[in-house]
Formats: C-alpha cells, sequence, structure tokens
C-alpha cells in the first residue's frame, strides 16, 4: 500500500455495516443481573448496581436478552459519579464485557485524559475480558491489530498507525481508546503533513469516529465541561446516543458546567428543561441558550434556602440517569482517612513580600500564581517573571539589605526556614521517613519543586531519581508509568513523590504514600479531591492523612472558603447513598491521630508558625 493511494474502505471498514442496535449473538435469557451473578471477578455492591443501572439506560431493559427488551423503553445516555477510587474502571469493563455480548457490533469507544489511557490498557489485560484494546493515541501497536491489514500497512507514520488501529476495530469485539486531544484533532479535521499524503484520509476518520461508534465512554467525562469549548463542540457530533460519563466529581465548579456535562452525555436533557414556545403547526421550539437560561433560573436559590423546591426538583429529574456513590465503600474497606485544615503564620520576610504582591498586582491570574508560590517560599517570588526588575523585587532586595542579615542569596534560597511551607513540609516528610511512611506534593506550579528537591537533598542528602520522584506533564506517558510504579514498590528508595496536579491529579494509583501535602490552594473543589483519591483508593493499606496548607492572611483563605462553598453545592444535588449531605461541622479527625502533626504542633521550635489546624 503506498502513501499516495486512497484512504481504503472495504467493506468490513464500512460505517454502516452494522449498527449495533439490530440483532444479537446472546443465547441466553433473564435480567441482567443473572450474568453478574456469573461475573469471574469480584464485584462490590455499588458496582453491580453501576451496571445494572447502565444496562437499564443504554439496553432500555433489565433483559440480558435484547429480543426481550420492551421496545418503548427509552435508550439514553447515562452517568457513573461515583468516588474517586472506588472502582469504576473495573465495574466499565465488567459492564462491557456482558453488553457487548449482547451488542457485538456496537463498536464501543472510550475518550479519556491522555494518561489514563495507559491505565485502561493495563486493566483491560489484568481482567481479561476477551475484548482486543487499540489506543490511538499511543504510538505503539498492541499486537491484535488485523493479521492481513499489518501486512498492508508497512508506512509506520502516525496515519497509517491509526488507520490500522481503526481498521482493526471496526472488525468488532474491541474497544478504541483515543485521547480528548487527539478526538478532537480528528473530528474537526485538523490536516497535518503527514495526513496530506493520504487523501482523503482526515475526512474519512472524522466520519469514523463521529458515526461508527455505537457506545461512547467518556473517563473523567467532567473534562470538556467548558460550553465554548473546541472539544466540546466536537464531542457534541457524535451520532450515538449511548453515551456513558464516568466521574468521581461531576459537579466541578458552577451549575453551568454541570450543565454541559449533563447535556454531553444526555442531549434530550435540554428538552426537559426547555419550556417550548409554539411554533406555526403547532410544533415546539427551544433552543440551547434558552435551555440554558431555564437551567440557570431553576439553579440560582441552590443552597441559599432550607427549603429549596427547586433542589428537589432537579435531584429528581437527574435521578434516572445518574448513579451515585459517594465511596461508603472506602470506608468500610480502608483503614481510614484523616484530614487537616493547616494554616501557617509565614515568617516576616515572607508576609512582607505577601503583603507587596496583593497590593501591587491587577491581574488575576499572575496574583495567583505569585501569591501560591511566595507563600511556599519567598525566594520564589524571583520566579515569577512579571514581577523582575519591580518595585516588589527591589523592596525584597532592599528589605534583606536593611536587616543586614549578610547572607548570601544562595544561603537564603536553601533555607527553608524562610518559607513557612517549606519548613512544614521538611519536617513533615522528614518525620514521615522515620516511620517508614510515604508522601506525595501536589502542587499547580512546578517552581516549587525544584526548590523542594534542593532542600530535601541540603537538608537529608536525597536525590532526584531516587529518594525523591517527580512526575510533571512534560514527561511521556510510559516514563510517567514507569515512575509511579517505582514510588508504589514498597522496596524502593523513594521517600516523597512530587506531583503535579495537571498530570497525576485524575486516574491514577498512588497507594504507596500515606502522606498527601496539598501545597496550594485552587478554587475548584474537585481538584482537592482527586489528589486525596490518588492515595485513598482501594488497595491502600495505611490510614491516609491529607495537608491543606494556607497561608495566613492571604487570598489562600478566600480561595478555601469559595472551595468549600462549592463542595456544599456538590453536595446539596449529589446527596450520600442515604439521602443526606455531609456534615462539615462533624469532624471525623482529631489531632491525637495523627503522631505526626501532634509532635509538629508541640514542637516548640515550630509551634509558633501555627494559627490553626483544624480537622
Amino acid at each position: 500500500m503506498s502513501s499516495n493511494e486512497e484512504f481504503p474502505m472495504p467493506d468490513s471498514f464500512s460505517l454502516f455495516a452494522t449498527s449495533g442496535d439490530e440483532g444479537s449473538n446472546l443465547h441466553t435469557s433473564g435480567p441482567v443481573w443473572d450474568k453478574l451473578d456469573r461475573c469471574p471477578w469480584k464485584l462490590y455492591p455499588h458496582q453491580i448496581e453501576g451496571i445494572k443501572f447502565l444496562w437499564k439506560n443504554l439496553a432500555g431493559g433489565i433483559d440480558v436478552d435484547v429480543k426481550k427488551i420492551n421496545p418503548s423503553h427509552e435508550v439514553g445516555g447515562c452517568i457513573i459519579s461515583h468516588a474517586p477510587g472506588t472502582g469504576k474502571t473495573l465495574l466499565t469493563i465488567a459492564f462491557l464485557r456482558i453488553f457487548m455480548e449482547a451488542f457485538p457490533d456496537c463498536n464501543p469507544i472510550l475518550i479519556a485524559p491522555s494518561v489514563m489511557l495507559p491505565t485502561w490498557e493495563a486493566e483491560f489485560k489484568k481482567w481479561d475480558c476477551g475484548t482486543e484494546f487499540h489506543n490511538l493515541s499511543s504510538p505503539k501497536f498492541s499486537g491484535n491489530e488485523d493479521s492481513g491489514a499489518s501486512k498492508l500497512v508497512n508506512n509506520k507514520s502516525t496515519p497509517w498507525r491509526h488507520i490500522l488501529k481503526v481498521f482493526s476495530w471496526c472488525k468488532g469485539k474491541s474497544i478504541l481508546a483515543v485521547s480528548y486531544h487527539l478526538f478532537e484533532k480528528l473530528a474537526s479535521e485538523e490536516v497535518g503533513e503527514d495526513d496530506k499524503k493520504i487523501p482523503g484520509y482526515s475526512a474519512e476518520m472524522s466520519k469514523i469516529i463521529l458515526e461508527k461508534p455505537g457506545l461512547v465512554i467518556f473517563d473523567e467525562g467532567h473534562t470538556p465541561r467548558n460550553k465554548n469549548s473546541k472539544i466540546n463542540n466536537c464531542l457534541k457530533k457524535l451520532k450515538t446516543e449511548r453515551r456513558i460519563i464516568l466521574s468521581g466529581t461531576l459537579f466541578q465548579n458552577n451549575f453551568d458546567e454541570l450543565f454541559t456535562s449533563i447535556c454531553l452525555v444526555r442531549p434530550k436533557f435540554a428538552d426537559i428543561i426547555s419550556s417550548p414556545t409554539e411554533k406555526k403547526g403547532g410544533k415546539p421550539s427551544s433552543s440551547g441558550e434558552e435551555s440554558r437560561g431555564n437551567w440557570n433560573s431553576m439553579t440560582s436559590s441552590i443552597g441559599k434556602s432550607s427549603d429549596d423546591q427547586q433542589l428537589v426538583k432537579i435531584r429528581k429529574m437527574i435521578k434516572p440517569f445518574v448513579h451515585v456513590h459517594k465511596g461508603s465503600i472506602l470506608e468500610e474497606k480502608l483503614p481510614g482517612l484523616r484530614e487537616y485544615v493547616v494554616v501557617l503564620h509565614p515568617p516576616p520576610l515572607q508576609r512582607t513580600l505577601l503583603e507587596k504582591v496583593q497590593e501591587g498586582m491587577t491581574n488575576s491570574l499572575e496574583l495567583d500564581r505569585a501569591i501560591a508560590v511566595v507563600s511556599v517560599h519567598p525566594y520564589l517570588l524571583t520566579k515569577c517573571s512579571v514581577l523582575k526588575q519591580s518595585e516588589i523585587e527591589k523592596s525584597y532586595v532592599a528589605r534583606l539589605i536593611a536587616e543586614n542579615q549578610q547572607i548570601k542569596e544562595e544561603a537564603f534560597r536553601l533555607n527553608y526556614c524562610e518559607g513557612v511551607k517549606t519548613r512544614f513540609l521538611t519536617q513533615l516528610i522528614r518525620l514521615s521517613a522515620a516511620m517508614n511512611e510515604k508522601v506525595i506534593v501536589f502542587s499547580q506550579f512546578l517552581d516549587p519543586f525544584s526548590l523542594v528537591c534542593d532542600h530535601l537533598f541540603s537538608a537529608l542528602c536525597w536525590k532526584v531519581g531516587q529518594e525523591i520522584i517527580q512526575i510533571h506533564g512534560s514527561l511521556d506517558v510510559d516514563k510517567r508509568q514507569l515512575l509511579i510504579k517505582q514510588f508504589n514498590d514498597p522496596n524502593s528508595r523513594s521517600k516523597v513523590l512530587l506531583a503535579s496536579t495537571k498530570a497525576c491529579g485524575e486516574g491514577i494509583s498512588l497507594t504507596g504514600a500515606s502522606r498527601i501535602v496539598l501545597l496550594d490552594v485552587v478554587w475548584n473543589p474537585s481538584v482537592h479531591k482527586q489528589a486525596i483519591s490518588r492515595a485513598y483508593r482501594l488497595g491502600q493499606e495505611k490510614v491516609v492523612y491529607t495537608y491543606n496548607l494556607i497561608t495566613s492572611g492571604t487570598l489562600e483563605e478566600v480561595k478555601y472558603r469559595v472551595q468549600s462553598e462549592k463542595h456544599h453545592l456538590s453536595q446539596l444535588v449529589f446527596p450520600t447513598e442515604h439521602g443526606k449531605t455531609e456534615n462539615p461541622d462533624n469532624p471525623s479527625s482529631k489531632f491525637s491521630d495523627d503522631k505526626i502533626l501532634q509532635a509538629m504542633m508541640e514542637d516548640k521550635e515550630l509551634i509558633g508558625m501555627f494559627r490553626a489546624a483544624t480537622p
């Protein structure tokens, strides 16, 4: 096959050879849960209920024999909103095993953040469900590609890899996995130099991924929550109504984003929200903006009244297609979780610089970044490019001279006690290592990590790649997986993982750690929740302790209050399994539960840096 041939479309590759909606090779009958009883894997009750829920929504009834399902039952997309770390991946794999037996030509597609695709591939191999997995975003082949097509495709350029994987997927009994980024590129027919060598490639590939799937799974389905984003607009072009959102943190920032996520998985929801107006001929008409406006009106009062009828209405509307599990299985199966909010007093120089930063900046994004990094250590002010050569930096240098500290810049940089968070962190890591416990440190920014590495080398002689592991977004996926494996290995030398929230915030398992430090505060409460669930998840063998660090007198205190308010709204819309919201005034943790934190708070040299520490 030469590179200038037309894009191949044999009969087996036809978009509409099978629809996935007609016919079945399944010869058993009875309710779907009878089939689950014979599932070879141990599933928890919430996973079994989730599979039943998916079947009702996506197959249209409860019978495993699709021919016996009442055709009047509505088929539509649905959401598995289970707490992070509660086994959504296995739940989905078990469901696919049954669903693809009933609908052998459904051609499922899994769309996920790129960092999570290797985990999915590993899980499919681990559970051996008899389904081939083709990762379109990987440069590697799985070995399960169609043998005949493999002989023809001897050009290893990206378009030809895509053709081979998609061809193999279209033959059935397999999953096509693709990152959100690549899906956006393919669906929007973005043409690269290699693509131009294959006439018709971009248009046909776009048509295939939008029209061929009979089932679409959006992992971390809150990702395309921005209604104006390109990825959201591309995903809305998918033809199938059989859609699944998997998300442990469905409510991210506001109700508008929630509405976008719901309409992505179940487009007909907009019709329920709209107030149709009569057109000529008696046909109702409603626009997407009208539906969104009505939704905003319905949700604007939620959380502001103790007797909120709109909240009751919203819950009732979404209940048929949103399955919620808040994580009670983790409370039952794991040793425990202890969460602490630690408010710290910065030393005089750090406080002065923070005050200068907050007074002298108007750009909100730059202000957020500057406060976050300077709250870690004042030296990081020099890493804020917009502040260099500014009055703020001049005052920083002048302050050092005026106080006649007679220290060199390098000595100041390596003194972790000059930053209240680096001081807390260094002591916590030192004490955790003494108790044979590993620590994860999460941050939005990378500059603090370089400084923390230097502090740990100076104080403990620890080296990056040995005691210290770093994971950030620029690492390729394979390297990231190796580092995660190294960190989770109890026999490795690793003691601390410095992790970017973007690179490690979702979907991956870091159960090798039992201490989590959230170095900075974000507006979005789901970032906090996802970070904790990297270690507090099924498979954890120790009590997990988490520390949300806040520097007193800064914007971080405001951000944390906003974060808490958003979390409260999420709890109102998605209550616990018993219909109750979590009670933030009923702390589950006491300082006496944490020997390390208690020791630090009682240390005469450290006690002055604590303004407060609350469970």
